[in-house]
């Protein structure tokens, strides 16, 4: 901040501001931010496949879903097909061994047993199904 005194009549300091550091430090943010601002984007390289045109598209699976029901006694079935608790992960795994998809799609009646709901799950999951995929809607 600059005074200038004058001489005469009016006495007494009168301030004047200087502006030359206030504009090196906006020039110092600008080149700051000019600097910085390129560093901030992000690029993500996508490799995508490359369509052939000429090949005929997939023939979708005929394969049934499979379909694990569990009753309201406990009771098991694999596509209506009554299995023990005991042989439930060693069947599955046969099955998933002959089938190109491991989907297992799981209905649960209302009055069936947690447990063993969750047991059936877990065993499935052991088994190789990936997905388990609940089913809603009454079969």
């Amino acid at each position: 901040m600059g005074i200038s005194v004058e001489t005469g009549k009016r006495r007494g300091a009168r301030p004047s501001i200087n502006i030359t550091p206030l504009v090196d430090v906006v020039l110092v943010l600008l080149i700051i931010f000019m600097v910085v601002t390129p560093l901030l984007t992000r690029q993500f390289w996508v490799s995508v496949p490359k369509s052939d045109e000429s090949a005929a598209p997939a023939a979708p699976s005929r394969e049934e879903p499979l379909v694990l029901l569990v009753q309201a006694g406990g009771a098991l079935k694999i596509n209506r097909e009554e299995v023990p608790r005991s042989a439930l992960a060693e069947r599955l795994r046969r099955v998933f061994a002959a089938r190109s998809d491991h989907a297992l799609y799981v209905s649960i009646d209302d009055e069936a047993p947690y447990g063993v709901a969750l047991e059936a799950m877990d065993l499935a999951r052991a088994a190789g199904a990936t997905p388990i995929a609940l089913i809603t809607d009454r079969l």
